[in-house]
């Protein structure tokens, strides 16, 4: 069984194809939405989904939430003393989904399609496959969420030829993807983003915005991992999450035993995020100038990622469009049903038309070299960068160049790749450095041919070959900390599977404890008392084991957390 999966900086989704449609896939709760948060209980089993994320405010140094953005970094994250790579707590999610999809379908699953932004570099998009394989899925083809969003649509277009503008502002991304759409192709024809802009960079201005002003009033500060810190990013995400309804919000605080409110209004919000939107602009405007197509002619304007609700952003896609974009499909749902549709491909389901898919390099890809400075003095200028393949070319694509030494004798070279657009290598993204060997010459008579061959999921191997001797190497690119080798991921999916992780016919009571605990800190007196009895009443209901006492405590529980909280979203 092959499954379509949406794997987010905030929420994630699991679907299928299934009887000629797409089919998303409940949780252990019920929800199609599940955060991709990971945390450990007060038992040391591994919590995933919302029942973590709900003890982030009350235990933010057992919780992990926005992994995704550190993918392909030899970045660590800390559940208590223990340190993680995202990829594993990406792989935690990724499991969970998968036992949620078992569970619905009945069936075993054992490959899936994973969408990764489209502006994900190549260790992003490596670190995602070895996700999967720890989560125990052979990973198909990594498909980019806006081709997923266009996919969703492309399934009841009106017209056979148009241009879509995908425009996906997700928890911690922004992608921009232009594609054409015709007799049975859909062509991405330029790409453009930014992978460290998304709805969790507009919480933080909220959350920054109240410590400059209120909160420094009080002396507030919050470092990450505090729980001031967890506390106010749980209220900024609401009120942001408010403002798309209604004019204001109110954010508070008590610290040091002081109490302090902030009422947050739509057009200061605005105000706080202008920075922000002006970081918009950019990937919009090189999309469209590298495809060379004006606003004009594009047929429509497609919204995806679930910050897209956010009336500012709307608000500016309109402005720079001149009319509304696209959203009949829900935005938070989009990737996750384009997914599952190009699962259905894969095994040519029920009521789906042939289709070809192409897309192309969202970054130009090249080797560090040196150039020489002046024609008598015989310097040279290191760390410039070559390109090899150039961004927003069609892909899966094999191009290649010819590099040559630059000294007498000359035994070994060291192949450096990197990938980004400036003119020096120190600016762009390094993704590893590979070693030859070659045959002693006089400078500049050995000649290496560099091949990069990038593949349709936007994997890249390079190959070297010594064209003196015909003799052609194939290197795995090493040396780099954000990559997980086949040895390590091996090692690393023995130590997950001895994981504690916590039972999924259990989750629904782990969660509304988290909730209760959650809403207990943050209230005072008699409703404190409340919520402390009834969670008391529903521990104890649960030690019994009797299902008829856990029901009566677990609906008085959820009742009473129901009048109080107005805070719960996924």
């Amino acid at each position: 069984m092959i499954v379509g999966i949406d794997l987010g900086t905030t929420n994630s989704l699991i679907g299928v194809w299934r009887n000629g449609e797409v089919v998303l896939v409940p949780n252990a709760l019920g929800h199609l939405l599940t955060p991709s948060a990971v945390g450990l209980g007060d038992d040391g089993t591994v919590l995933v989904g919302l029942a973590a994320r709900e003890r982030a405010a009350t235990h933010p140094t057992l919780t992990a939430t926005a992994f995704k953005r550190y993918m392909g970094s030899d970045r660590q994250l800390f559940l208590g003393r223990k340190a993680y790579r995202p990829e594993e707590l990406s792989a935690l999610v990724l499991r969970s989904l998968k036992a949620d999809a078992e569970a619905f379908l009945g069936a075993s699953v054992t490959e899936a399609i994973i969408t990764v932004p489209a502006y994900f570099n190549d260790l992003q998009r490596k670190a995602t496959k070895a996700a999967g394989a720890l989560a125990g899925l052979e990973v198909e083809r990594l498909l980019t969420e806006p081709t997923a969003a266009a996919l969703a649509y492309g399934l009841e277009a009106q017209k056979d030829d148009e241009l879509v503008l995908v425009v996906d502002l997700g928890g911690g991304t922004f992608d921009v993807s232009l594609l054409h759409r015709f007799e049975g192709v859909i062509e991405v024809r330029a790409t453009a983003g930014d992978s460290w802009l998304g709805g969790e960079d507009f919480v933080d201005a909220v959350v920054k915005a109240f410590l400059a002003g209120p909160g420094a009033a009080i002396g507030a500060a919050a470092g990450p991992g505090s729980a001031v810190n967890a506390l106010l990013r749980r209220q900024a995400e609401l009120a942001k999450r408010a403002l798309s309804t209604q004019d204001t919000a109110t954010l508070s605080l008590v610290h040091n035993d002081k109490p302090v409110e902030w009422t947050l209004t739509r057009s200061a919000f605005e105000t706080i995020s202008e920075p922000l939107l002006a970081r918009l602009r950019a990937p919009i405007e090189r999309a469209l100038r590298d495809a060379r197509v004006e606003p004009d002619t594009l047929s429509r304007v497609i919204l995806a990622g679930g910050a897209s609700h956010m009336p500012v952003f709307r608000r500016l896609i309109t402005r720079l469009f001149r009319r509304l974009p696209v959203s009949q499909i829900n935005p938070e749902e989009v990737v996750a049903r384009g997914a599952a549709v190009r699962a259905g491909m894969a095994v040519r389901g029920q009521g789906l038309d042939e289709m070809v898919m192409t897309d192309v390099a969202p970054f130009t890809l090249g080797i560090e070299t040196s150039v020489k400075h002046g024609e008598a003095s015989g310097s040279r200028l290191a760390g410039q960068f070559l390109p090899i393949i150039e961004r927003n070319t069609v892909i899966p694509v094999s191009r290649s160049d010819v590099v040559n030494t630059i000294l007498d004798n000359q035994t070994r070279m060291a192949i450096r790749v990197y990938q980004g657009e400036s003119r020096l290598v120190k600016d762009n993204v390094r993704l590893g450095e590979l070693t030859i060997t070659l045959p002693p010459a006089p400078a500049g008579k050995e000649d290496v041919e560099v091949r990069f061959t990038y593949d349709t999921s936007g994997l890249l191997e390079v190959e070297a070959t010594t064209l003196s001797t015909g003799r052609a190497e194939t290197l795995v690119i090493e040396g780099n900390p954000g990559m997980l080798q086949p040895d390590e991921i091996e090692k690393r999916l023995a130590a997950l599977a001895k994981l504690k992780v916590h039972p999924r016919d259990d989750i629904a009571n782990r969660t509304l404890i988290a909730r209760a605990e959650r809403l207990y800190e943050e209230r005072l007196g008699d409703t404190r008392a409340m919520i402390g009895d009834a969670l008391s009443a529903f521990a104890i209901a649960i030690e019994r084991q009797k299902p008829d006492e856990i029901e009566r405590a677990r609906k008085r529980l959820t009742d009473l957390l129901d009048q109080f909280d107005r805070g719960f979203f996924l």
